[in-house]
């Protein structure tokens, strides 16, 4: 896999394919291999860059005085697009992953092509059962991520089983382990929130939803990003927290023909 260096260490990407950028930005936990089943589609039409987040998949975790929260991903993201010299890339981002690529999008308008959002942070109306999660999903009795992945991922695909066992194996490792409850910790900071920011996103913008997900779920997250952006494409998925791998040619479709109708071309 190749590697680009940044301050805060070296972190993995998998790229493949031709023609305008496409990046890639998987959920907490997960990493570039999540998105398997969609890359050698995307890869005949774009040139696809898939990251692998510090402190999972190939990439090391940073180093334990760095705090790792969704503001130092979207630092990674930056300097990925600096240090690769990527000029205008469509971000599709899940998760933690759609709202780092939607913070992207905010402060670097003039170098985002257009957003996929699926089923990502940011749109939350937080109560007490939501804050009472993230605290719990934060510390020592924290659900473990190969029990969750099971309750969140709706399908069995072979690439969801691959996430499945990744989750219960290499994720629930103390380095990663650490990293997700860091990240569960912020869901529930002000900070992590885009419902106020949601309409100076101009761009073309692909709101994914599942309609089976647990943790985002397209009833309540879903239709408040989609209130707040009326002239966003919305699309409801009968998936889970990850659509790209549960239900991938249905995805592909919907993702396809927002690019097409957005006149988003692959060169």
């Amino acid at each position: 896999m190749p590697i680009v260096n940044l301050k805060s260490g070296p972190v993995f990407y998998r790229e493949s394919g031709a023609g305008n950028p496409l990046i890639l930005l998987h959920a907490n936990p997960g990493d570039s291999r999540d998105f398997d089943a969609i890359v050698p589609a995307l890869a005949a039409k774009f040139r696809v860059f898939a990251l692998d987040w510090p402190g999972y998949g190939s990439s090391p975790a940073p180093n334990p005085d760095i705090n790792v929260h969704p503001d130092f991903y979207l630092d990674v993201l930056k300097q990925v697009v600096v240090e690769l010299e990527i000029h205008r890339p469509i971000l599709l981002g899940n998760s933690v992953g759609g709202f780092v690529a939607a913070r992207y999008a905010l402060e670097c308008p003039e170098n985002t092509r257009a957003l996929a959002l699926v089923s990502p942070g940011g749109f939350t109306h937080h109560n007490l059962m939501t804050r009472f999660f993230c605290r719990l999903m934060s510390g020592p009795l924290a659900i473990p991520p190969g029990i969750l992945a099971r309750y969140y991922l709706r399908s069995n695909t072979n690439v969801v089983r691959q996430m499945k066992k990744r989750a219960t194996q290499e994720q629930s490792l103390a380095v990663s382990r650490d990293i997700n409850r860091g990240i569960w910790r912020s869901f529930a900071d002000p900070d992590h929130d885009l419902k106020a920011l949601a309409a100076n996103l101009t761009l073309p913008v692909l709101l994914a939803f599942g309609k089976l997900d647990p943790l985002i779920p397209a009833s309540k997250d879903g239709r408040v990003a989609r209130a707040l952006m009326p002239d966003a494409v919305y699309s409801e998925f009968e998936s889970g927290h990850a659509p790209f791998a549960e239900l991938p040619q249905t995805f592909l479709a919907t993702l396809l023909a927002f690019f097409k109708d957005s006149n988003i071309t692959s060169d």
